[in-house]
């Protein structure tokens, strides 16, 4: 993966950050998404992960960041994640992002093959992912996935829509679609590269028309085989024969029904991630670990939608493998988690990471 380490990087990044992330940051590994302990960071190991020679140390302004202080700290050891925690401007956001919980069933909530099995602590390495330890024992997660795609899928798409209700061309033009394939994408486990195609960006909207001859997304690109396709019932069932086990997820295979429901899921964010705001495209990909169904995940895709910011997102659904790897990256799992080639930074918390993409790369 690409990105330089956070000591070089990341100091100089967010030291530049403007409000609102002149605030205190104590908690740099957000609970909001699933850390794997109950006691998450009480012996500074919060998921019986590797040594502490691997700490994740971030700096970030603390209140009194009109003398240009600063107060830097590990994403293990020194401070406390909290289990959905939500930041008091975002419990709106996170409300309104929840409810596609409900109306998908949670869809792209779980890997293909999804199971989970109690296995004795004493079997488990101390850099496995385990959601909850039982008397003596560690709920272990595993899946049964398909074949891997040896370079990211890559798919031009958007985030929410307009106006889903108001009329037909909405509903058959817009918003339900790109859900669907980002929710085959978590149940696949795939990494998928994604170009943002808001409505008024200047970059990948048109590049997208260019490339497929048509003003419909998504979008879909294998580079793996040189298949580029529309229509997200074709690129679904693409993908579950190509890297899945052929079979469509009932919520994904209810036609005019899963198309409905899609679309009622995103009608709490009031189309959030469909409009460009002007923006400076960075250099590289930025990278982002995250799944689909996580209300905490939606609103970060969102802004990175917005502001037209390509990214590698890496699918972190339960079951996922990439969550045991993310534990061996950073000592912990949580989602969203954002690493930023461009900066060095890498960062936990929804919230916190709104925050600084808009003040890297939205432009006034």
């Amino acid at each position: 993966m690409a990105g330089a380490s956070v000591a070089s990087g990341a100091t100089v990044a967010v030291a530049r950050m403007r409000p609102p992330l002149q605030r205190s940051l104590r908690t740099v590994a957000c609970a909001e998404n699933q850390s794997s302990s109950t006691s998450v960071m009480d012996s500074g190991d919060p998921s019986s992960s590797s040594s502490s020679s691997s700490k994740l140390k971030i700096t970030v302004p603390i209140d009194d960041t009109s003398k240009g202080e600063s107060s830097s700290f590990s994403a293990r050891g020194s401070s406390v994640a909290r289990r959905f925690y939500i930041r008091g401007d975002k419990l709106w956001d996170i409300a309104g992002s929840s409810l596609a919980l409900a109306f998908r069933l949670g869809t792209g909530l779980a890997v293909q093959g999804y199971k989970v099995s109690l296995i004795p602590e004493a079997e488990i390495p101390n850099n496995r992912y385990s959601f909850i330890q039982v008397a003596g024992r560690k709920l272990i997660e595993s899946s049964n996935l398909g074949p891997r795609p040896e370079r990211p899928i890559e798919i031009y798409e958007f985030e929410g829509g307009e106006t889903f209700l108001a009329t037909s061309s909405s509903l058959l033009n817009r918003c339900p679609f790109c859900r669907k394939v980002r929710e085959i994408v978590s149940v696949l486990d795939l990494d998928v590269l994604y170009y943002p195609c808001p409505k008024g960006g200047p970059n990948f909207r048109p590049k997208a028309i260019q490339l497929g001859g048509k003003k419909q997304f998504p979008y879909m690109v294998d580079p793996n085989t040189g298949v580029s396709m529309y229509e997200s019932d074709d690129i679904i069932k693409y993908l579950v024969d190509k890297y899945g086990d052929g079979k469509v997820p009932l919520m994904l295979s209810l036609g005019f029904f899963t198309t409905l429901t899609a679309g009622l899921a995103m009608i709490g964010r009031a189309g959030k991630g469909s409009t460009y705001k002007k923006s400076r495209l960075p250099e590289k990909p930025l990278e982002l670990w995250a799944y689909e169904p996580s209300p905490y995940c939606k609103i970060v895709r969102e802004v990175l939608v917005e502001l037209e910011l390509p990214h590698l997102y890496h699918s972190t659904a339960r079951g996922s493998p990439k969550r045991d790897q993310l534990v061996q990256r950073t000592g912990i799992f949580q989602a969203p988690y954002l690493e930023d080639p461009n900066t060095g930074i890498k960062m936990f918390e929804s919230a916190e990471i709104i925050d600084y993409l808009r003040n890297t790369y939205a432009l006034a």
